[in-house]
């Protein structure tokens, strides 16, 4: 058996898998993802696949500053990684052991998780998560991982992006979306096949209360309004 002739083409395998990658993350900062991992097990499990991207300019602005007041309100101005967050979410969960697992992710980690990965929680998701999470900030910019992000999230049973769940929820376009529907929306994220939106439950009025006030203490932000105005781009560095 002659090794180097193994590992010859092994090594050209994975610049090969590398340069595809890479060439796949940069069309997609231009180009919405064709299907995604989640999406193709939701539609195996017989849960169905609505879905319809739309861009940004498409979405009411009450949708990017609901997720953003619910998940990530930090998201203009990290670098992808949350750390503090992150931190609270092992120390949290080294306490509850399995009974009840918090997540610290980011939007830009679940943007990276929802277009490149697989749903899940061992060591090798997270390290690919966090590189394809470096790659998409540096290369795609946070107006395009927000779009992202509100046209691949699961937000109700086969029910991907914010455009489908606006029609389904409510019958009507994103651009519609009132402050109070939105905020329903976002709060369905951590669990979209658990919670209902509409007619929403008690916790779920709760939880969207909580988002709406949120959404009115962020709404004047400089980093929120610039990133909403798509002016984001234009900042020099991030804030930690």
């Amino acid at each position: 058996m002659n090794w180097k002739k193994i590992g010859h083409k092994l090594k050209k395998i994975f610049v090969i898998l590398f340069l595809a990658q890479l060439v796949y993350i940069i069309l997609l900062k231009w180009v919405d993802p064709p299907i995604t991992i989640t999406q193709l097990v939701s539609w195996g499990s017989g849960y169905g696949l609505k879905r319809d991207y739309i861009a940004w300019k498409e979405m009411s602005p009450n949708a990017p500053l609901a997720v953003m007041s619910s998940e990530d309100q930090l998201f203009p101005v990290h670098n992808g990684f949350d750390w503090k967050s992150i931190e609270k979410a092992i120390k949290y969960n080294d306490r509850k052991k399995a009974s009840a697992i918090r997540g610290g992710s980011t939007i830009s980690q679940q943007v990276a998780k929802n277009v490149f990965l697989w749903q899940g929680r061992s060591w090798t998701r997270k390290g690919l998560e966090a590189y394809f999470t470096f790659m998409i900030e540096k290369i795609w910019g946070k107006k395009r991982i927000l779009e992202v992000y509100l046209n691949v999230s699961e937000m109700g049973r086969g029910v991907f992006g914010i455009e489908a769940a606006s029609h389904y929820y409510f019958k009507k376009p994103a651009r519609k979306l009132t402050q109070r529907e939105a905020a329903l929306i976002a709060a369905n994220l951590p669990n979209p096949k658990k919670y209902k939106v509409n007619p929403p439950s008690p916790y779920m009025e709760r939880r969207a209360t909580w988002i709406v006030s949120q959404m009115n203490y962020l709404r004047g932000d400089d980093d929120i309004d610039a990133l909403l105005k798509g002016k984001t781009e234009e900042k020099k560095g991030y804030r930690h």
